[in-house]
C-alpha cells in the first residue's frame, strides 16, 4: 500500500517563529515571506483586536508544531 503524505496541512513553524510560529506557519502555507503575514496580522489587530486576538490564541492552542 502506498503512503501519501499531506504537505498542505497548516502547522506552526518553530524555526522562523517570533512569538509562537502561527504567522510563520501561515506564510509557509501560502509561500510568502513571514514578515508580510506578520504585518498583515498587526494591521488586522489594529482594526479588529478582539476577533484577531481570539483567532491567534485559538491557533496557538489548536495547531501543532512541524519539526
Amino acid at each position: 500500500m502506498k503512503t501519501v503524505i499531506n504537505d498542505k496541512r497548516f502547522f506552526r513553524d518553530p524555526h522562523k517563529a517570533k512569538i509562537s510560529g502561527v504567522c510563520a506557519g501561515l506564510a509557509k502555507q501560502v509561500d510568502v515571506d513571514p514578515w508580510w503575514v506578520r504585518g498583515a496580522a498587526v494591521a488586522a489587530f489594529i482594526f479588529a483586536p478582539i476577533p484577531v486576538a481570539l483567532a491567534y490564541v485559538l491557533a496557538i492552542l489548536l495547531l501543532r508544531y512541524r519539526y
